[in-house]
């Protein structure tokens, strides 16, 4: 099912961002961090809608292509997203024909899901898809540029691990958004 291209809501967008990077091109690693992931993100979504798939299932059919048959928790966990985010993609993507859930007669608490023909056979069509954008990425990149960026990602990624876990062991979590925006009443 393709859908057809979608216009940019704000076609602006992409030259104020250039226009900010290059003027400060020294920006906070986490910013630069953001913005290659959103941009990574938008020319994904622009290939994606072509085959009628939203950017929101593409972490969900990645994680599914490698580890079929997961609970609705683990592939929360595996995402990096809340579980009510991870209900609302796969009561879309079930209904869509990608996936179906189902709860296993050895275990009739949680419920696991499957990939359908149909979902496992856009791997395919999709992975090129990804695989262009991290090409096109890289072309003018040296591979000792790129092992070094490489390296230097995971170092960062795990520091930020050792750093999210000392909160888990502490019994804290990160909160929702809708939690920190809650106005007190008064009265």
């Amino acid at each position: 099912m393709k859908k057809a291209p979608v216009e940019p809501k704000r076609p602006g967008l992409t030259q104020a961002m250039l226009e900010w990077h290059q003027a400060v091109p020294d920006d906070r690693i986490a910013h630069l961090v953001r913005d290659a992931r959103r941009g990574f993100g938008r020319c994904l979504q622009l290939r994606l809608q072509q085959h009628g798939v939203a950017l929101g299932h593409w972490t969900f059919l990645r994680i599914l292509w490698a580890r079929d048959g997961l609970t609705q928790r683990e592939l929360s966990d595996l995402a990096g997203v809340m579980e009510p985010t991870t209900f609302a993609a796969l009561r879309t993507m079930e209904g869509l024909g990608y996936i179906k859930r189902q709860r296993r007669h050895d275990n009739r608490k949680n419920i696991y899901v499957y990939l359908t023909d149909e979902g496992r056979a856009l791997r395919d069509q999709l992975v090129p898809l990804a695989q262009e954008i991290n090409d096109m990425v890289v072309e003018d990149v040296s591979a000792e540029d790129l092992a070094a960026t490489r390296r230097v990602l995971n170092a960062m990624i795990s520091a930020l691990l050792r750093y999210e876990s000392k909160f888990v062991t502490e019994k804290r979590r990160v909160p929702l958004s809708g939690e920190l925006t809650k106005t007190k009443t008064i009265g």
